[in-house]
């Protein structure tokens, strides 16, 4: 009764397609969904003259939304990932920030004992695939990233084929999913001799003429100062090579063919039931973070990613039906540009330096014997153990007070919201509505910083995002196939709207209630 009352909300019927929608032809078989790392709507208007793959096949001829969002405060890649296909926000999936998405020390990676230890068990609740196998337990999931947590959080807790990269120069999982990596992931990783060797002493140059890029090539913001200009040469060292990796180009052709041989071995979208094949594309994360969303190295490398993923849907479709594939495309979070680009005229007003605000705290807090770790702050959010500050003698709602006081006077901060009002302001406020669907119930969040617009806090040293600016949480989002119908659709719509629009496309209710709405509009 439970899941016909959901699907009635959803205006899905069991089994059947979505209300006001004709049924396919044929039902799909394949579910590809793709989230580009950063993936900024900005880039497909920036450089679409000079598209010619994928991102131009699925931006001319899918049902494109212009103002989607990742409607949350903190704009990270752990959260982002978390939400597009659970249908759910950072307050009901658990995962908040990237330092609490993972990591778990009871799921060593295999091959890679540098790496981490992760698994999804902070992820709370189901996502798409869960609400597919719960209507045919033969459905199958593949996904597969340069992060970890790229690869994990779209699939939830589930336990699925989860491979990401292990830092090391090879493909790997975690003993959460496998206790031994697969055959044909351990060929795949020697293929060539494995990636280092294979990209040893090779250059990334430009794709095209240099008079085809507007973007300066000597921006000494970009790269810390260092080897910000065109060619770069890939180390041959082997300690440099497995790092260095994940900032080229190349790494998302390896992610994109990870993702076809995997399909092929595991037989994805062959079987009774539908499958998922999720891909998570993080070089544009590691190109923006390092040299700027407004770089030389960006514009390159998203017209390579446009072309790799154009011969990764060839592909596809030589392999499978295309009548029978469904394909969504977002992004985990937008990008800002330098400040000091920003605001060239004056590059002092795009920093704000909360830490000696942060600092007095700590110190007053230490002074009377709180536990150090009762108090944090991470990417806007202050977190304050309150149970702790007060059985160390101390008033925790004055500590709040007078923190909110001090950090509101610290020039670059717009405002500071403190908990107990977000609910009150959530209707006429985005920044609250985003801090709101930030913060499950038992987090101990207690006050939430927002910069003035394009304002870096004053420690960061490279490009970035996470605030709940526009810039940042306004993602690409596309569904693509035959029951999706093509053009442009300027409505506001959020990320947790993905899950719930496939599901209806594929006949399967979600299994526990969740944010995100049906998108009608894109149906056919």
């Amino acid at each position: 009764m439970r899941h016909r009352l959901l699907a009635a909300a959803l205006g899905v019927a069991l089994g059947a397609a979505p209300l006001g929608a004709q049924r396919p032809t044929q039902r799909p078989t394949l579910v590809v969904f793709f989230t580009i790392d950063q993936g900024t709507p900005v880039y497909f208007t920036r450089f679409g003259s000079q598209l010619t793959g994928g991102l131009k096949r699925l931006w001319d001829g899918g049902a494109v939304f212009t103002d989607a969002n990742q409607d949350h405060g903190t704009t990270e890649t752990a959260p982002g990932h978390a939400s597009v296909m659970s249908g759910r926000f950072p307050s009901h999936t658990g995962i908040v920030r990237n330092n609490a998405g993972v990591q778990d020390p009871q799921a060593p990676v295999i091959g890679a004992p540098k790496a981490d230890p992760v698994s999804p068990f902070r992820f709370r609740g189901t996502v798409l695939t869960d609400w597919m196998r719960t209507a045919d337990p033969r459905t199958r999931a593949l996904s597969v990233s340069r992060k970890d947590r790229g690869a994990i959080l779209p699939m939830g807790r589930a336990h699925q084929t989860v491979l990401w990269y292990g830092g090391n120069g090879t493909f790997t999982t975690s003993t959460y999913y496998a206790d031994t990596l697969p055959t044909w992931v351990r060929q795949f990783n020697a293929r060539g001799g494995g990636p280092l060797k294979r990209f040893a002493g090779q250059t990334w140059d430009l794709l095209l003429p240099a008079s085809q890029y507007g973007e300066p090539d000597s921006v000494a913001l970009e790269n810390g100062g260092k080897a910000y200009t065109f060619p770069h040469v890939f180390p041959t060292d082997s300690a440099a090579e497995a790092g260095e990796l994940t900032n080229y180009p190349w790494m998302d052709q390896l992610t994109l063919d990870l993702a076809l041989e995997g399909l092929q071995q595991l037989k994805l979208g062959t079987g009774p039931a539908p499958d998922v094949l999720a891909v998570s594309l993080s070089t544009t994360d590691a190109v923006g973070h390092r040299y700027g969303m407004d770089s030389r190295e960006m514009h390159d490398h998203i017209l390579r990613l446009d072309r790799a993923l154009g011969a990764f849907l060839d592909s596809l479709y030589k392999l499978r039906d295309s009548s029978r594939v469904i394909i969504a495309l977002t992004a985990d979070h937008g990008m800002a540009p330098y400040p000091e680009l920003h605001f060239a005229a004056n590059p002092s007003q795009g920093r704000a330096d909360v830490a000696p605000v942060l600092q007095r705290v700590k110190q007053a807090l230490d002074d009377r014997h709180v536990p150090r770790d009762a108090f944090d702050f991470e990417s806007g959010v202050v977190l304050l153990d309150k149970p702790a500050v007060t059985r160390a003698g101390v008033n925790a709602d004055s500590v709040v007070r007078a923190l909110v006081a001090d950090l509101s006077k610290v020039k670059g901060v717009m405002r500071v919201y403190r908990r107990e009002e977000l609910a009150s302001l959530a209707s006429r406020d985005k920044y609250a509505r985003r801090w709101l669907h930030m913060t499950p119930d038992d987090l101990d969040a207690v006050a939430y910083v927002t910069l003035e617009p394009y304002v870096y806090y004053a420690q960061t040293q490279y490009a970035t995002h996470g605030s709940p600016h526009d810039y940042d949480t306004r993602v690409s989002l596309i569904f693509y196939g035959p029951p999706f119908k093509p053009g442009k659709y300027g409505a506001f719509v959020r990320t947790v709207d993905i899950a719930p629009t496939l599901a209806a496309v594929l006949g399967v209710p979600p299994t526990e209630p969740i944010d995100g709405v049906v998108l009608r509009a894109a149906l056919k």
